[in-house]
């Protein structure tokens, strides 16, 4: 299945993250709070026309987090929200190079690198499918280590391209 714009690729049966990503879309962060990060990254969603409404969206991601932390260990975090009107999955990477970001993560570690996911919330298999693949990328510490080390959106897409 494909669609035009933000698309959905399945690579043997399994979601490419890279299709959800876009230079636009990939941030080097100076905020030093959750929340601060969450706002910023959801005006870079608004600003490049990916929200239809903003509010909405980012009262979502606070809603969440009060469930338990999206910071999932690992230096890294998800926050993420489905949402009535969204026909497509979209990613955007915030990535903090200096000491982190007190995230509340499950391991206590501050968070470094943030893929916020937002879409549909009619498409559960396919979310989950955006989660495994994603989930097995962050797991590889190499990744990790490049992926703060990478200085441009671009070079973040080709470490990911793989997943």
């Amino acid at each position: 299945m494909v669609t035009l714009g933000f698309k959905f690729f399945k690579l043997g049966g399994k979601v490419a993250i890279s299709n959800y990503l876009h230079e636009e879309l990939i941030v080097f962060l100076d905020q030093t709070t959750r929340d601060a990060t969450i706002q910023f990254l959801v005006d870079l969603l608004d600003g490049v026309g990916r929200l239809k409404d903003k509010k909405a969206f980012h009262d979502a991601l606070l809603e969440r987090e009060k469930i338990v932390s999206t910071g999932i260990g690992l230096g890294i975090a998800i926050p993420h929200a489905k949402l009535e009107g969204y026909d497509d999955f979209f990613i955007a990477i915030g990535i903090q190079k200096n000491n982190g970001i007190d995230w509340k993560a499950l391991d206590g570690s501050p968070v470094r690198i943030i893929f916020m996911i937002g879409g549909p919330e009619n498409k559960q298999t396919e979310y989950l499918h955006i989660l495994s693949r994603l989930t097995t990328a962050i797991k590889d510490p190499e990744l990790r280590k490049q992926l703060l080390k990478a200085s441009t959106a671009g070079q973040v897409l080709h470490l990911l391209k793989d997943f």
